[in-house]
């Protein structure tokens, strides 16, 4: 049995159509939880030990053999435990990585655009057997999790860098990242939780399962996400309120994994997010939380992996602006919405609300949209994170236009304490 055949992605593509056709309009006397939407295959899945389970689980540790895991493979062990990645249960196998690849759904049917791998040296991969346990530990030794090996296959990176980032060139991250591994092999298999990492945020750690008790708990029923590795300008705030018109909630979903070199530091940006969120935003229709994956600047297929995640943490709707998740000039800036049309609607299960590029018009004295302004790119002010490091080093002051006052000190105060220093 692989990892594919198991309960959680058994069959999706019928649960995903019995699911949605159930949450197209529950009963008035339906519990407000299963007035959210329903987890990507129907059921969220949960493999946190805890208890006697986890207990017994420590127990058969010394016996185990020892992987270490990089951050990002142990940020990804923690979303598929904790329900994120449902309907996934472990990492994927053969079949499962392939279909991905080419189709961009699981073998049942169900969408799916990234391959959630597990990669692994040969010779630590040596010698294993089906069937056999191994402990997977941070890069101190610490167990972390544990996996239950189905199967080592070797991948084709080549063909995984074209489908996935679209490119070959070693300049994109994604293919970086792919070449750096060398020649690992990858172990598939159903994983177990045994340890969190220490959350750099704890109040903003929330699980799938919490922020689906928060939102049902404020009567929320469609909750729009949203995705950013970048502090929130003015343009984010426009389409957000935007999107705030027609759901009943906001959930702000800031990427604090891995990410490039020359993104903005953690610590600075949930500080811009805080102050504009606190400020800016009526607190009984926004919630604030961490996304701890990694980012993997996959252009278009990250676009739609966001919103599948965010569909397990409880959001109908899903902000989708041009280039999302893009890098460089690797991407055509309008494909991360165009990919959508790829699915069926029934399947996907999540809304995308797709914006155009968003700007402070002179003009018209207003946030705007190409969609919206009938001035010309003279009367256009946009902001980019790049602009924001440029003007900065600068010592230019960032227009209020675009960026809250709070904001821009924020990022200032960063600045004179070395904590952009090395951003490009």
């Amino acid at each position: 049995m692989d990892t594919m055949n198991s309960p959680a992605a058994g069959n999706t593509a019928a649960a995903a159509n019995s699911a949605a056709a159930g949450n197209s309009a529950p009963g008035n006397g339906a519990p407000a939880a299963d007035r959210l939407v329903p987890p990507h295959g129907g059921r969220l899945v949960d493999r946190v030990l805890t208890g006697d389970r986890l207990a017994a689980a420590r127990e058969r540790l010394p016996a185990l053999r020892l992987l270490p895991i990089s951050e990002a493979v142990a940020a990804d062990l923690e979303l598929i435990a904790t329900g994120a990645y449902s309907p996934l249960e472990g990492f994927l196998d053969r079949a499962g990585y392939r279909s991905v690849l080419a189709e961009m759904h699981l073998p049942g049917g169900l969408p799916w655009t990234l391959p959630i791998t597990l990669p692994a040296p040969p010779e630590a991969a040596a010698g294993l057997r089906e069937g056999e346990e191994v402990c997977l530990a941070a890069g101190d030794g610490e167990p972390l999790g544990l996996l239950e090996v189905r199967e080592v296959y070797r991948p084709d990176r080549e063909e995984e860098a074209r489908r996935v980032y679209g490119t070959l060139d070693p300049a994109h991250p994604g293919v970086r990242r792919l070449a750096e591994q060398g020649e690992a092999v990858y172990l598939a298999g159903p994983v177990w939780l045994l340890r969190r990492r220490p959350a750099p945020f704890p109040d903003l750690a929330l699980d799938p399962a919490e922020t689906r008790r928060i939102f049902a708990g404020r009567g929320w029923r469609q909750v729009v996400g949203f995705q950013t590795r970048n502090p929130i300008h003015r343009a984010h705030e426009y389409i957000q309120k935007v999107a705030l018109e027609v759901v009943d909630g906001l959930l702000i979903h800031p990427l604090l994994g891995e990410t490039k070199a020359d993104d903005l530091p953690a610590p600075v940006r949930v500080r811009a997010y805080r102050e504009v969120v606190d400020r800016y935003f009526p607190r009984d229709r926004v919630l604030l939380a961490a996304f701890p994956a990694a980012m993997r600047y996959a252009g278009p297929r990250e676009a739609v992996f966001h919103a599948l995640v965010r569909k397990n943490y409880g959001c109908s709707h899903f902000i989708v602006g041009r280039d999302h998740a893009g890098v460089g000039r690797f991407y055509d800036p309008e494909e991360a919405q165009r990919i959508f049309d790829r699915f069926d609607p029934a399947l996907l299960g999540v809304v995308p609300l797709r914006f155009s590029r968003t700007f402070w018009c002179r003009a018209c004295g207003a946030m705007a949209s190409e969609k919206t302004c009938p001035h010309g790119e003279a009367d256009r002010l946009s902001l980019s994170g790049t602009r924001v490091r440029e003007w900065l080093q600068a010592g230019r002051p960032l227009p209020a236009e675009l960026t809250r006052p709070e904001v821009a000190r924020t990022l200032a105060a960063a600045l004179s304490e070395g904590a952009l220093a090395g951003d490009g």
